[in-house]
């Protein structure tokens, strides 16, 4: 029997952020094992490595991504990041699907900031900004304005032709009630924004503390590796810190592990996990002037999640 290949196309249909939302809220809480992931070098001459990360749920489903990342594809007009996931019966063994990796990660990395922005974020918040404008900034955006009632969309980045091309894509794809313009000053946009997601691959803070006003939500999303900022100093010291996985975020986000190393951050800061604010072991944010700030990797479990509904829907259509 043939495995099916399901495309970025049936997963987009597959996933609708309230649905992906609320079953991360669950799978948060569920038995679920996700090992550290595993890093390969494949091509040590061309810095290309493979990143294989498992997880499983016992007497259900497990899973393996296989992302690939070459930085010199870009002289070769190719993607520098490849990426694969396999859904199996847990049970048997048995492979059930494979799916577009790409797609998968966007739309659960997304959803995971939304959720996070649920315990964090103010109910009343209105006004987003944007930074960044790579791929994933469309998914952050409509995955926000699903967790909370955004009004307004800033869009702030580097390039003036990548912040047109974003803005035109919200403005075509954001409920019709929601206004989305492109940023001119950073410092101003944050000073004035309710939540603030950042998905950059900076390796220099961005954002600044004294930028960020009271009640505010920051979400940091970019700086996935030790050398890397979005946040400096100031901002993660006066804010409540929140991660999506304690090991990934401590061994893996630069936003953590510098002022950890210089004495900027307390470990005492890191208020909780995702899982922690699913089970209701901490409530999240504790009144309208807290600085809230959550800082994610990415955490197999929420490839499961995401690969299970998608599986759901695919034995629905036949």
């Amino acid at each position: 029997m043939m495995i099916p290949h399901l495309t970025a196309d049936q997963l987009r249909a597959a996933l609708p952020y309230e649905a992906l939302i609320s079953a991360l809220r669950a799978a948060f809480v569920a038995d679920i094992e996700s090992p550290k992931r595993h890093v390969h070098a494949i091509s040590p001459q061309e810095n290309t490595v493979m990143l294989l990360m498992p997880v499983w749920q016992p007497q259900r489903h497990a899973g393996m991504k296989l992302v690939t990342v070459a930085p010199n594809n870009g002289v070769r007009g190719l993607p520098t990041v490849h990426s694969i996931f396999m859904l199996l019966d847990s049970v048997t063994g048995a492979p059930l699907a494979l799916m577009d990796g790409e797609e998968l990660t966007l739309r659960r990395t997304a959803a995971a900031s939304a959720l996070a922005s649920q315990f964090l974020s103010r109910p009343d918040s209105r006004r987003l900004l944007l930074v960044g404008t790579g791929s994933l900034a469309p998914y952050m955006a409509a995955a926000h304005c699903v967790a909370r009632g955004i009004r307004e969309v800033a869009v702030w980045g580097r390039s003036a032709e990548k912040v047109a091309r974003t803005v035109s894509r919200l403005q075509a794809e954001l409920p019709q009630q929601v206004t989305v313009r492109a940023a001119q000053n950073l410092e101003a946009e944050a000073r004035a924004a309710d939540i603030i997601s950042c998905a950059t691959t900076s390796t220099e803070p961005i954002l600044r503390g004294e930028w960020i006003a009271p009640g505010a939500h920051v979400d940091l999303v970019g700086g996935f590796k030790p050398n890397m900022r979005e946040a400096d100093d100031a901002l993660m010291a006066r804010a409540s810190v929140f991660v999506d996985t304690r090991a990934g975020a401590l061994a893996e986000a630069g936003d953590l592990v510098q002022p950890l190393a210089n004495g900027a951050l307390g470990i005492e800061s890191i208020h909780a996990e995702l899982a922690q604010l699913c089970s209701g072991a901490h409530p999240g944010r504790n009144d309208t002037a807290e600085v809230t700030v959550f800082k994610s990797v990415g955490a197999a479990i929420e490839d499961l999640c995401a690969a299970d509904l998608v599986w759901e829907s695919h034995k629905k259509q036949g």
